[in-house]
């Protein structure tokens, strides 16, 4: 989604960050390389500095992520490492001074993947806590904690877990994290725009901090791609949340290019432009996201091959089918952006998520037998008019630039009876509710279930309540339930006869340190499909 780069402020990170970045700064000013820095002691500074992370539980375990970057923002990318290989030992605890430990293990980072680590823990029991850590050089990590899912079979009373999305680091500080590293929740859904590729400005925007000319331009290289990633994480509340929860990723559009649509870039229409450019770019950009994120080994990306596309399942409570909605579509109709009027949209045959992802998620929604079905992804599903007058006007990177794909996805669903399905999305930096209407343009036509979007957590900026935007959303589409423009997430809890959704919301984000509360809660019933109120 399009959006505006941040500038001015006056307020800077912690300590720690502002630290960590003037030592990478001056590393460069000095004009010394990575090697030169090394010398005979391998850790001079803290080589967990951009924290621990754990995802994707299953059942019998999890994946436990660091990098090692004893410096994560030296603008040659290597994150103050040598070039070569260095051991890594992980250990998993019962208790959180690993008095009962039930997993250990070595692994070697590599320079190739940027000393990042992803260590698949298995034998683990299913729906418990655990704690981990790594040691390297003799320097020992923080503490993560985690939880695995629970059996197959296994009957939770309740599940809790959170969506966020669209962190744009120099529109805003990541409190809307430290709030969330203090939820009670299971699982941690992100949507997309871990990252923004954006240009920034010398201060970092809103941040207040200086920022090395390297680190500015928009990235395209995998040095750039891993700069950016770097800076994105090396804040202390985006890594309290990464250390207190584990998480589920995927990506949208920012971690790349704004809008990009398979192999096309938004300048591809430049008669100049050549679609292997772009490839080359992405392949960089999807090979830094699996560094710096707690990903599988089956999300690796293989040049501008990969797959993002997953199911997590919790025990007979919930699936989640986890979509790509970037690498698999058709490109925006009619020039993308927002249009009226734009036949191609409705053409036949038109996907957002190709046609082995679709039939994929069609089989696995026909296919499960738990209470609940989370479709989470990143674009809106829902028809999203912006013209509240007799016209309609829709953007075209929704889904609503792709209609016949809603259709064939609304008519497995009818076809399938699949249970309870609730669309999880992120990108629109709103808050929103909505109910998926067989037909959106008669009010009663049958609901076939809900869509439940949440707002950014810092791209954007501050907000409002309700913006002019969101007020025409409202007038022009009777199936939207409620909008908010604040910054935040969703906190979720799922039961056997309910799913239930908190928006969180922050009344500012450009200084830190705002409070959370929840602007709203709604429901939707197990078998009763449509949004009410809580």
């Amino acid at each position: 989604m399009r959006m505006n780069n941040g500038t001015g402020g006056t307020r800077g990170l912690g300590r720690r960050a502002m630290i960590g970045g003037a030592a990478g700064m001056a590393l460069a000013a000095a004009g010394l390389t990575a090697s030169d820095a090394w010398g005979d002691t391998p850790f001079r500074d803290d080589p967990f500095a951009l924290g621990v992370a754990s995802g994707d539980p299953w059942p019998d375990g999890v994946v436990l992520w660091t990098r090692l970057a004893p410096r994560p923002l030296t603008p040659d990318g290597t994150g103050g490492m040598p070039p070569k290989s260095v051991d890594v030992q992980w250990e998993v605890a019962q208790d959180e001074r690993f008095r009962t430990v039930v997993r250990r293990g070595s692994t070697r980072a590599v320079p190739e993947l940027a000393h990042s680590v992803h260590v698949e823990v298995s034998g683990l029991r299913p729906g418990r806590h655990y704690y981990y850590r790594f040691r390297a050089g003799g320097v020992l990590s923080p503490v993560g904690r985690t939880r695995t899912a629970p059996a197959p079979d296994g009957r939770p009373k309740e599940l809790g877990f959170a969506f966020v999305s669209c962190q744009a680091w120099f529109e805003g500080f990541y409190t809307a994290y430290r709030h969330l590293a203090a939820e009670d929740v299971d699982l941690v859904l992100h949507l997309g725009d871990y990252i923004y590729e954006n240009p920034i400005d010398a201060m970092g925007g809103v941040r207040g901090v200086p920022v090395a000319a390297e680190l500015r331009p928009e990235p395209t290289t995998l040095v750039e791609y891993r700069n950016r990633h770097a800076l994105h994480r090396f804040d202390p509340d985006l890594m309290a949340a990464h250390r207190a929860h584990p998480f589920a990723l995927v990506w949208d559009d920012h971690e790349v290019e704004d809008n990009w649509a398979r192999d096309r870039s938004k300048t591809d229409d430049e008669p100049d432009q050549d679609p292997a450019v772009f490839r080359r770019r992405a392949a960089a950009a999807f090979q830094a996201y699996y560094e710096h994120l707690p990903l599988r080994l089956g999300n690796r990306p293989n040049g501008f091959e990969a797959r993002m596309y997953r199911r997590l399942r919790y025990g007979r409570m919930a699936t989640f089918h986890i979509l790509d909605t970037r690498l698999f579509r058709d490109d925006q109709p009619c020039g993308d952006g927002t249009r009226s009027g734009c036949a191609e949209r409705l053409a036949p045959g038109r996907t957002v998520l190709g046609p082995e992802q679709e039939q994929w998620l069609y089989r696995g929604l026909g296919r499960s037998d738990t209470t609940w079905n989370m479709i989470s992804q990143q674009i809106p599903v829902s028809q999203v008019d912006t013209d509240p007058g007799p016209g309609q006007s829709f953007v075209m990177d929704f889904w609503d630039g792709y209609v016949d794909a809603r259709r064939r996805l609304f008519k497995e669903i009818t076809d399938r009876s699949v249970n309870n399905p609730v669309v999880l999305t992120g990108d629109m930096h709103r808050h929103l509710a909505a109910d998926l209407k067989r037909d959106f343009d008669d009010p009663e036509s049958p609901t076939l279930g809900v869509e439940f979007v949440g707002s950014s957590i810092s791209t954007s900026k501050d907000g409002m309540d309700l913006d002019p935007s969101g007020a025409r959303l409202l007038a022009a589409n009777e199936h939207i339930r409620f909008t908010n423009f604040q910054r935040g997430y969703v906190r979720c809890s799922l039961t056997r006869e309910r799913c239930r959704a908190d928006f969180r919301v922050l009344p500012y984000v450009t200084t830190p340190g705002a409070p959370v509360s929840t602007r709203l809660s709604l429901v939707t019933e197990a078998g009763r499909p449509g949004v009410r109120p809580a």
